[in-house]
């Protein structure tokens, strides 16, 4: 049976484009589309549609009021469209709050003649968002729009209590954290569970370089820890996490003691730039068993491969279980292929890589 699709967006011409690369593939199908939320309402209820892809800039009832209607009364697969501005990321980002599984930037310039790639990456997302765990808003919750930094900060919700960390024997300590489909949330769940003083964090989230400068800032408001997007040659800190950027690839490189963030426009790998099994490769040759680190929802095989490196090089290594991923692909490789020297749910991921770093767990031995 086909996925059914339904596309909302205010302009006919993006609406044209979607449904044709939609009705592209063999296993899904436009059953309708809409120009506004209130005709989108309407759809819904008459088509029941498997998957939604919602523009996040209409008329009337913008895309957040109407993904917040949709996740309380009717829950169901979301994908946003999102223009590339700094705008359109912060607000896809808090879609992706609200409940959407994922998001597909819109084509800068022309839509005429799009790369067979923009086709494709619509068509994986609309099968994996038909298979994805969906999170369901609690009741009384709201939308609000983004707050600057120093305000989201004073308005920020309470943060889990979490025990304070020794930090006089960090050394050389490192925390590498990977994900891609549904690891916004996961990845800010992880860092607002954490103390303020654990050995510098490294990450790799799939997004495009706007995306990943307002998810750093958003963390920034909520984490304990610093968090920023990383810079060539920067020295990584306790206390911080760097975030790497949507144009390149995040290595880490011995430094004395410590380590430094490398960025590397090379090109793609695993089809994604950055990529985590880069990150998680140059930490096994560099950190080896001084590393901890942690895999968590997204789809496809991203950082199975160097998460197993990295615990034969003799790093501690966790992967997000499958009842509390959006997607369960990435962790279910590593898990699959012996990478992960224990496996835990979201709320508990930020506790075990605190207890690792206590215990000072490391592979005395190769897996």
């Amino acid at each position: 049976m086909k996925i059914r699709v339904l596309v909302v967006d205010d302009s006919a011409v993006m609406r044209a484009v979607l449904t044709e690369i939609i009705n592209q593939a063999p296993d899904m199908e436009v059953v309708g589309s809409a120009p506004d939320a209130a005709m989108a309402r309407q759809k819904v209820k008459e088509l029941s549609p498997d998957v939604l892809t919602l523009d996040v800039e209409m008329p009337n009832m913008n895309g957040l009021e109407f993904l917040d209607k949709v996740m309380r009364l009717r829950p169901m697969p979301v994908i946003m469209i999102s223009s590339q501005t700094a705008q359109g990321s912060e607000t896809t980002l808090q879609a992706l709050e609200l409940g959407a599984v994922d998001y597909v930037a819109k084509p800068r310039g022309s839509l005429a003649g799009l790369p067979a790639s923009y086709a494709q990456e619509i068509h994986e997302k609309i099968r994996t968002a038909h298979g994805a765990r969906l999170k369901v808003l609690r009741a009384g919750a709201t939308v609000t729009t983004p707050a600057p930094v120093a305000a989201a900060r004073a308005t920020a919700p309470p943060r889990p209590a979490t025990p304070a960390v020794a930090t006089s024997s960090w050394g050389d300590r490192i925390i590498c954290i990977g994900a891609s489909t549904g690891g916004t949330e996961a990845i800010k769940e992880v860092l607002c569970r954490l103390p303020e003083n654990v050995p510098g964090i490294v990450m790799v989230q799939h997004m495009p370089e706007m995306f990943t400068a307002s998810f750093a800032r958003r963390l920034d408001t909520l984490a304990r820890v610093k968090v920023k997007e990383a810079e060539q040659g920067e020295r990584i800190l306790p206390g911080h996490a760097y975030l790497a950027p949507g144009h390149s690839h995040l290595e880490i490189r011995r430094s004395g003691n410590g380590y430094v963030c490398e960025l590397l426009q090379t090109p793609p790998y695993n089809r994604h730039r950055p990529a985590v099994d880069v990150l998680f490769n140059s930490a096994s040759q560099h950190a080896r068993g001084s590393a901890v680190a942690a895999l968590l929802t997204g789809m496809g095989k991203d950082g199975a491969q160097g998460m197993l490196a990295m615990r034969r090089a003799g790093a501690w290594t966790i992967g997000q279980d499958q009842d509390s991923c959006v997607v369960y692909g990435m962790p279910r490789e590593a898990a699959q292929i012996g990478a992960c020297c224990e496996v835990a749910p979201l709320t508990q991921v930020a506790e075990r890589i605190v207890a690792a770093l206590q215990n000072g767990k490391r592979l005395a031995t190769q897996a």
